[in-house]
């Protein structure tokens, strides 16, 4: 007998549908791309650019390769997206006023402060900082699981080993379905002595662990006003503080530029 259109027609209850749908929408937006790991501060096109030269063999005290061989390897293996924004995220590692500790040592324009755009990833080098190499430390040693990529030809690791909480000392931004999360970067040093008071009272107070950890400290060197803002974000995961900025004025100079073409001097003031 012939199958009818009617016989393929499954009938489901659209809430419990739309409720089951959506959870697995955002669970895949949060693991997949906006928010990262707590376990190692990284969101996965982070971790697969760190990942990517340290199977290029890129350590610090290694010579530069291209930033071009980088983003290949990159979404040749792992990451299946335009090119532009791998690099875009490998040239913002590399940026002393993004990260606190910088995970990619660039060689070549890799931006300002004030704006100005990387050079294209055909004339930039990089390979790893030394710190980022303590994020991939014992990686061979069989201390994290591993899954497939994105079509099973090869392994990338779930998480990086991270001997130190790279979420809190470089911070992190992103914006999920339904969720959102904007972590500041933070002193590794007072990081490290919070962690080790941790370690030895689990069950410390936030008002005796800020004496480890006063606060965030960002790239730029703002200044924080006040600690009312720190201590409650803090305590309940939410909390806004006052940055007050330091400007340094430089005044107009006069100028002369000779310019030579042809044999011929022109001078201009």
């Amino acid at each position: 007998m012939a199958e009818t259109p009617n016989d393929r027609v499954t009938e489901i209850n659209l809430n419990k549908e739309m409720r089951t749908s959506f959870l697995d929408y955002a669970m895949s937006v949060i693991v997949a791309r906006a928010l990262p790991d707590v376990r190692d501060g990284l969101k996965p096109v982070h971790r697969r650019i760190l990942y990517a030269m340290n199977d290029l063999g890129m350590t610090s005290d290694k010579a530069y390769k291209k930033s071009a061989r980088i983003v290949g390897e990159v979404i040749g293996k792992y990451h299946p997206h335009g090119d532009s924004a791998v690099y875009f995220t490998m040239v913002r590692m590399a940026q002393h006023f993004s990260y606190r500790n910088m995970l990619v040592d660039g060689h070549g324009n890799f931006g300002s402060v004030d704006g100005d755009m990387a050079a294209a990833m055909r004339y930039t080098e990089a390979r790893m900082s030394k710190i980022a190499m303590e994020l991939l430390r014992d990686i061979n040693k069989d201390t994290i699981d591993y899954a497939d990529n994105y079509d099973g030809s090869e392994k990338e690791p779930v998480i990086l080993p991270a001997r130190f909480p790279n979420l809190l000392v470089n911070g992190s931004s992103g914006i999920a379905v339904g969720m959102a999360t904007n972590i500041p970067t933070h002193h590794l040093g007072e990081v490290i002595d919070g962690v080790l008071a941790l370690s030895r009272d689990p069950e410390i107070e936030i008002r005796e662990l800020m004496e480890y950890i006063p606060g965030p400290d960002f790239p730029t060197a703002g200044l924080i006003m006040g600690r009312s803002g720190i201590r409650r974000a803090y305590e309940t995961g939410r909390g806004s503080i006052v940055v007050r900025a330091r400007v340094d004025i430089e005044e107009k100079k006069k100028w002369q530029r000779n310019d030579h073409y042809h044999g011929n001097t022109v001078s201009s003031e």
